[in-house]
């Protein structure tokens, strides 16, 4: 599209929504940024655009904007289904995310890593097989770096731009094609945007809309609503499986090595004697990683490197410290019970787990048979405190503490641990209803871990 006089308006005024508008801006096109958010709490960003001509509307959203526009741009944390498009919809007006705008601006082979858990992780140790393999490599998406800024020119040329996807993220696309698309895995999550699992789960497969039968399509074959889509709605693209059992094209997991399969002949092993990635569920990581970076010729040799060296990522079952004998892990990142279970099942010895924060729809429930093998205590925090005690109430095999604050729930997690236990942060909720994001959470726990000391 050629983006010149034309009037567009993005959608939020964070990370991405700065990008965009700035990209646009050097295109040509006349823009202006909305956000319901109020003047002074976006300061910052909107100080950021100053002298760029960008019109703000900030403390709301002004039908008019809309209706005068050839295009809207949504940031990722904007739903695409809210009431104030309307006038965009009544006048046929094209809605894409951020995203769909970058990738219509980028030449260079996009390889595009989904699924409910694990994304992060995986995007970064593909983008460090490649790199060291020698490819240059643009890492970033919904890991922090927007797209649309690559697609600016601000981080020179790539031979693979390597980007992780959201669900969000995928619902604003139109044309979005990955050269490679990894489906990690896809259990409930976010169901307080999405009407129920389903929903959710087909806006994770618009990955593979539309791919085509060149491009790649990376499976974990051991995800049930994985294996059940691949069955209703089969990608179109070359499809290549992970999987703990014998594939004839893909990866197979064992305990201690990766073995790469290719039309039943085997083209590669990479142990995993000397990975710091704890837990089953990074062993499917693995796995994924090594298929998507020897789609873009990352080298046996460079692949293994990175397996060897990578040490993993900050609030992903992090470890921050031991104090009297008691280790202390920061999973503030695992804000669905998915990753809960996935976290539980890397640990041998007794765990004392910390849950809580803002729920976003979860069965709660669906931890029991977890929780009883692997938790000795469970302290529940936060507004979906009572939620976990009468969805969890008689399952962790020395009860359930409450807890007014983070602060609190370490204190009692750390009273009831003993030398040898682990006190595990893996809260099952989003950090909204306390932090600003897991993140700060995360960074929280850490200090309070620190002063027990």
């Amino acid at each position: 599209m050629d983006l010149r006089n034309k009037r567009i308006v993005v959608v939020g005024l964070g990370l991405s929504g700065v990008a965009a508008a700035r990209f646009l801006v050097n295109r040509g096109a006349r823009v202006t940024v909305t956000d319901r958010a109020p003047a002074q709490s976006l300061k910052s960003s909107a100080d950021s655009l100053a002298g760029w001509g960008v019109h703000l509307n900030l403390g709301g959203h002004d039908a008019g904007d809309f209706e005068r526009a050839d295009l809207v741009v949504l940031s990722p944390g904007v739903a695409h289904h809210q009431p104030m498009l309307e006038p965009a919809w009544a006048r046929g007006i094209p809605v894409i995310g951020e995203m769909e705008l970058a990738a219509g601006h980028i030449a260079e082979p996009i390889l595009a890593v989904t699924g409910t858990n694990g994304k992060t992780t995986t995007t970064k140790l593909v983008g460090e097989m490649l790199q060291k393999s020698h490819k240059q490599v643009f890492v970033g998406g919904n890991i922090g770096t927007p797209l649309v800024t690559y697609a600016d020119g601000q981080h020179g040329r790539a031979d693979v731009v390597v980007v992780e996807v959201s669900s969000f993220q995928l619902d604003t696309t139109v044309e979005f094609r990955p050269d490679t698309a990894v489906m990690l895995n896809i259990t409930d999550d976010h169901l307080d945007r999405y009407p129920n699992a389903g929903a959710y789960a087909e806006s994770k497969w618009r990955i593979f809309k539309n791919q085509r039968p060149t491009d790649s399509a990376i499976l974990n074959a051991m995800d049930a609503t994985v294996a059940a889509l691949t069955r209703k709605a089969p990608p179109r693209a070359r499809r290549q499986l992970f999987s703990d059992q014998a594939v004839a094209q893909g990866a197979q997991i064992l305990k201690e090595e990766i073995l790469i399969w290719d039309a039943g002949r085997q083209t590669g092993r990479f142990s995993l004697n000397r990975t710091r990635l704890i837990g089953p569920h990074n062993r499917e990581n693995v796995a994924a990683a090594c298929l998507a970076a020897r789609e873009h010729g990352a080298t046996d040799a460079g692949i293994q490197q990175a397996i060897d060296q990578f040490e993993g990522l900050a609030h992903r079952l992090e470890t921050v410290g031991w104090v009297r004998g008691v280790c202390f892990v920061n999973d503030s990142k695992a804000t669905n019970v998915d990753a809960v279970k996935r976290a539980l099942t890397g640990f041998d010895q007794p765990v004392i787990l910390i849950m809580g924060g803002r729920n976003k729809g979860s069965d709660f429930t669906q931890l029991k048979s977890q929780i009883r093998r692997h938790v000795k205590t469970l302290v529940a925090m936060g507004e979906a405190r009572d939620q976990i005690v009468t969805a969890l109430a008689g399952d962790p095999e020395k009860g359930i503490l409450e807890a007014a604050s983070l602060e609190e729930a370490v204190q009692k997690a750390f009273a009831v641990a003993l030398p040898g236990e682990a006190v595990l942060l893996s809260p099952a909720c989003s950090s909204f209803d306390r932090f600003d994001s897991y993140v700060q959470r995360g960074n929280r726990f850490r200090e309070i871990v620190a002063r027990l000391g």
